[in-house]
């Protein structure tokens, strides 16, 4: 399933660029997230708490930052396994383009899901993808612009 979407941001591109990889304020986007920790120069595990339908799930997984040409471009990529619930995982090609004082961050996205989340039915599975990556970088976009 692929998502996509556009923001307008009211921060400079380097402190977009900046906050994309910090794992304080990329808890604080990604919704559900419990726990965000750095494990690499470019990877972080993380736990999350999603409820998709009628099955609730927590995901332990792994971030990674991919393809990156600061302040312009990178990948996000993620993937977590949910015990019985099954496994989400999936990426974003976020491209940032600087315009005046503020930031036009676009976004691609793709998602997989297995398991018993996967038996929900693909429109329920294809709404809460698109909610959750909206809802994301609807976060980031808060968090800019209230600091």
């Amino acid at each position: 399933m692929d998502m996509s979407g556009e923001y307008r941001i009211a921060a400079p591109i380097q402190t977009v660029w900046d906050a994309i990889q910090d794992p304080e304020i990329l808890r604080g986007a990604i919704p559900g997230c419990e726990e965000l920790e750095k494990t690499g120069d470019t990877e972080m595990a993380a736990k999350v708490s999603l409820k998709i339908g009628p099955v609730k799930a927590k995901f332990a997984g792994e971030v990674t930052l991919k393809d990156m040409v600061a302040p312009n471009s990178l990948k996000i990529e993620g993937e977590g396994k949910g015990g019985i619930a099954g496994f989400a995982k999936g990426g974003a090609d976020v491209q940032l383009v600087e315009d005046g004082n503020e930031t036009v961050l676009t976004y691609q996205a793709e998602a997989q899901v297995g398991g018993k989340i996967a038996q929900l039915g693909s429109r329920l599975i294809q709404s809460t993808a698109a909610k959750l990556a909206d809802k994301f970088f609807a976060n980031l976009r808060d968090e800019l612009e209230e600091s």
